[in-house]
């Protein structure tokens, strides 16, 4: 089954009021590839035995929302950009006496637990609270326990010891039972919340947002709905952190940042 432009809207509408969730604004070929292939994995027979169970059944509709929502990530994923974080962000915040993180679209936590292993390199992580969100209540509870597979540690430690680490990446997790177990000091000052970025509003204010590689995903009017939300959460020299493949070049907030890293995709608000 392949669904037609007009269903897929009819879905969306249906589910934006069933549960709050607003999914007209993301890319439309990200959206029909992923949304196809549930359909294909979910064995779901027409568009309105779909949308049946996706109102009917909240369960099946967590199922749905994990799957057609991207989590791809990695602990000190492209590390250049942590690199240029310490070098160039991380010296301004010890300025402050208090900091506040948001990580938005924290998905499984790997990006977290990398913040947090730097801030406490560089001193910092003791007067430091960080906001970690993401729409996936499922993936929210995977950063909480902070347990991934022992395996991915080599590709990992590369990273870290890429970024800039200062010491031996395996003291921060116990290797148990084919899983690395980080260690529950590295999320003490961390909050883990669902937050839905096409829908919810401003919750703080911040002294660094990160929100790397979701935008991407969606339209450009969804894109400045998001660039706003960061702008009212961020005070006069507070940074915002986007993916290597994301800007404000184009958007119409763009006049109040300043680029401090052009190839890291690192602004400070300026007013």
């Amino acid at each position: 089954m392949v669904l037609e432009d007009d269903q897929i809207e009819d879905l969306f509408v249906s589910v934006k009021r069933r549960y709050g969730y607003d999914f007209t604004g993301y890319s439309e070929a990200s959206i029909k590839r992923r949304l196809q292939k549930f359909i294909e994995t979910s064995e779901i027979q027409s568009a309105g035995a779909l949308r049946n169970h996706l109102l009917q059944d909240e369960t099946f509709f967590r199922f749905f929302l994990d799957e057609i929502t991207v989590n791809v990530t990695e602990m000190f994923r492209d590390p250049l950009f942590f690199a240029s974080l310490k070098k160039n962000v991380f010296p301004l915040l010890n300025t402050y006496p208090f900091i506040k993180i948001w990580d938005a679209g924290c998905a499984s936590g790997e990006e977290l637990y990398s913040l947090a292993i730097f801030l406490d390199e560089d001193g910092l992580y003791g007067k430091s609270r960080i906001y970690a969100t993401d729409i996936s209540q499922r993936v929210l509870d995977k950063a909480m326990d902070g347990i991934y597979p022992i395996d991915l540690m080599k590709e990992y430690t590369g990273n870290y010891i890429h970024a800039g680490g200062k010491r031996s990446f395996s003291e921060y997790y116990t290797a148990m039972y084919g899983n690395a177990i980080f260690h529950s000091s590295l999320k003490k000052n961390v909050m883990f919340s669902a937050h839905n970025l096409a829908v919810d509003e401003s919750f703080n204010e911040f002294n660094l947002i990160v929100c790397r590689n979701v935008l991407i995903y969606f339209k450009r009017q969804l894109q400045e709905r998001v660039i706003e939300l960061f702008l009212k959460s961020l005070p006069v020299f507070g940074f915002l952190a986007l993916g290597n493949k994301e800007t404000l070049s184009f958007s119409s907030f763009k006049n109040h940042f300043e680029e401090i890293d052009r190839l890291q995709k690192i602004y400070r608000r300026i007013n």
